[in-house]
């Protein structure tokens, strides 16, 4: 079980994710403005969830359409879903509803 060092807590359907960094965005070798490495943190689509709401996927859970994802899953989120938001811990997260959880990734594909 993954340990929720944030201090946020998403509550109801929303979820927190810990997006992956995103790597300087360089064009031939030139660094790009900040502005655009800004625009591609917000893009990014791969993640790990790191806590739920209580009513996180109950509607699809209790359809037994899938399983719903846990804390320490690698995710892939929409692209620009949710607010970022610094925890404690000085990382960005992003507070999300669960339906921007899109997919859940396997280890093994280079996640």
């Amino acid at each position: 079980m993954m340990t929720n060092e944030s201090g946020i807590t998403p509550l109801d359907v929303r979820v927190l994710v810990l997006p992956d960094p995103v790597e300087e965005v360089t064009k031939g070798g030139i660094i790009l403005p900040g502005a655009h490495t800004e625009r591609e943190k917000y893009a990014t689509v791969k993640a790990t969830l790191i806590a739920a709401g209580v009513n996180a996927w109950a509607e699809a859970g209790a359809s037994g359409l899938f399983t719903a994802p846990a804390a320490g899953d690698r995710v892939i989120i929409a692209k620009y879903g949710g607010i970022m938001l610094t925890g404690d811990d000085g990382k960005d997260y992003r507070v999300m509803n669960d339906e921007d959880v899109i997919a859940t990734l396997e280890t093994s594909h280079g996640a």
